[in-house]
């Protein structure tokens, strides 16, 4: 026979929501740079509304004012440019123009020398 198991049941402890990240006081504004550079990644990328917390009017406004920002280079638009650089060109696509660059041009022979003369 198998022993009895007791369903699995949740603690009853008290769920505590963490502070709003924006209080009553603070005005989303574009040159409120402290309040906005919260909501912006490592990257520079606008956070969701799931990770900051924050109802669809103050996420909208938000993003107004992070974009208005941007606009008048209060914030940069990357912050790792690093990442964006252009590649160098492999060597295997330059051997590639290379050969076809050889195959185009004329051969010269001994009447074609003639000719130019």
């Amino acid at each position: 026979m198998e022993k009895y198991k007791p369903p699995f049941r949740k603690s009853k402890r008290s769920f505590r929501r963490p502070l709003p990240p924006i209080g009553l006081g603070d005005q989303i504004d574009y040159r409120n740079m402290s309040l906005i550079t919260r909501f912006i990644s490592e990257q520079g990328k606008i956070l969701s509304r799931r990770v900051n917390r924050l109802n669809l009017k103050q996420q909208r406004l938000i993003t107004l004012a992070i974009k208005q920002a941007r606009i008048l280079s209060l914030l940069p638009f990357l912050k790792n440019e690093k990442q964006f650089e252009r590649a160098k060109p492999l060597s295997r696509t330059k051997k590639k123009w290379n050969r076809k660059r050889k195959r185009t041009t004329p051969q010269l022979n001994e009447n074609s020398n003639q000719n130019l003369n």
